[in-house]
């Protein structure tokens, strides 16, 4: 490592020698970086897989972010709850992932555009902030899912819009600063020589241990959440059956306990798959000096983070079933043509959703909490509420 503060030139033969079994080519190629060329490392048919990958995916994850988008935006009675203010930023920031990853990364590996290192870093921060938002809103779902099931009888009072937004406030403006810190400033001092990420040009290796860690807190603050999510409902649900006695006959339902595992199992076996091996290769990059191969094989799992953003609107928003009837409602009144559309000037289209209170309890989908009449909030706080109802009842 002393090695690499040396001028490149001395100093080749030195590092070729050190190099454990390696060849000869990939060791010099990582070690001695004149231009941006040295990180443009895809073979054709690399390029070809990855780049469909991108063209599929980049679409589809802003078309249907957007729409999550434009169906919050349209519904007021959804803009009010804090639940679906966290999934509003969740897709705005899967927005700016389809927008500024798909760009960034199909021009800098496929079309080998050469910019300069204003130019990089600034499509590379909007790339780190769409993703660090991305997990960031994700995080603040997961709380308001953890509140929602551990405080139901506070809820309101506890999260309220104006707490949500600032919230949201401070998540974004944190993301921005941590994402354009390189831009800032803070990168490479050797330009593209070692000891710089061999996985992003002019990043600092202590910058890039900054963010792999704030990412790993903030999946792990998810994880525990949710974790703390999946043991409260047991206990509610093993206090039930104590209580009732087994359901028989037509009250015989899946629990809710084993309905949330298998949901948030889903959740986190995608989160975690896609995420892992990309904050892996990261972590290697700060640690030893990577191979060719190796950044291939990042290209390769950096868009798993992409991927990701496609799969988030299908697992957070459109399994709401409240933020679907605001959608069908939409898209009907759409149909109907500008003759419906004169009548309901100065009007919300979605004002009569019976969506129940401004500030009701969390989002959930329909697999984690059971129908109820109405189009109330489909939330684990309403079932137990529902079920003390009952038992006072009778």
């Amino acid at each position: 490592m002393d090695g690499w503060d040396k001028p490149v030139g001395s100093s080749v033969g030195a590092m070729m020698s050190k190099d454990n079994g390696s060849t000869p080519t990939s060791p010099l190629a990582n070690r001695s970086c004149a231009d941006l060329k040295c990180y443009m490392v895809l073979f054709e048919a690399e390029k070809t897989a990855i780049g469909s990958i991108c063209f599929l995916a980049g679409p589809f994850t802003f078309l249907e972010n957007a729409l999550v988008l434009g169906v919050i935006a349209a519904t007021a009675s959804l803009r009010q709850r804090p639940s679906y203010l966290f999934i509003g930023s969740l897709a705005l920031a899967d927005v700016f992932a389809s927008c500024f990853f798909t760009t960034s990364f199909l021009d800098f590996h496929l079309f080998h555009r050469l910019d300069g290192p204003i130019a990089y870093l600034f499509k590379l921060g909007g790339v780190t902030m769409a993703f660090t938002g991305s997990v960031g809103s994700l995080l603040l779902t997961a709380l308001d899912r953890y509140l929602c099931i551990h405080q139901a009888s506070s809820y309101k009072v506890v999260l309220t819009r104006r707490r949500a937004l600032l919230a949201l406030l401070a998540l974004w403006s944190a993301t921005i600063l941590i994402s354009f810190l390189p831009l800032m400033g803070w990168m490479c001092p050797t330009g593209l020589s070692p000891p710089c990420s061999r996985l992003f040009p002019y990043i600092d290796h202590r910058y890039l241990a900054c963010w792999v860690s704030f990412i790993l807190v903030l999946l792990t603050l998810i994880l525990s959440a949710y974790a703390l999510i999946l043991w409260r409902a047991n206990r509610h649900e093993a206090s039930m059956t104590g209580l009732q006695g087994a359901p028989t006959g037509g009250q015989a339902r899946m629990r809710l306990d084993i309905r949330l595992a298998r949901t948030l199992g889903l959740i986190l076996l995608i989160m975690v798959g896609c995420w892992l091996p990309t904050l892996s290769f990261m972590l290697a990059d700060i640690s030893v000096q990577l191979t060719h191969t190796q950044q291939r094989a990042f290209a390769f799992c950096s868009t798993m983070c992409l991927v990701n953003s496609a799969v988030n609107p299908l697992l957070y928003a459109l399994r709401c079933r409240e933020l679907r009837v605001a959608l069908m409602r939409l898209l009907g009144g759409l149909s109907e043509g500008l003759g419906c559309c004169q009548r309901h000037v100065g009007r919300d289209s979605t004002t009569t959703l019976p969506l129940g209170e401004g500030n009701s309890c969390s989002a959930h989908s329909e697999s984690e909490a059971p129908r109820l009449v109405s189009c109330r909030p489909n939330t684990v706080s309403e079932m137990v509420g529902k079920q003390q109802l009952d038992m006072t009842g009778k």
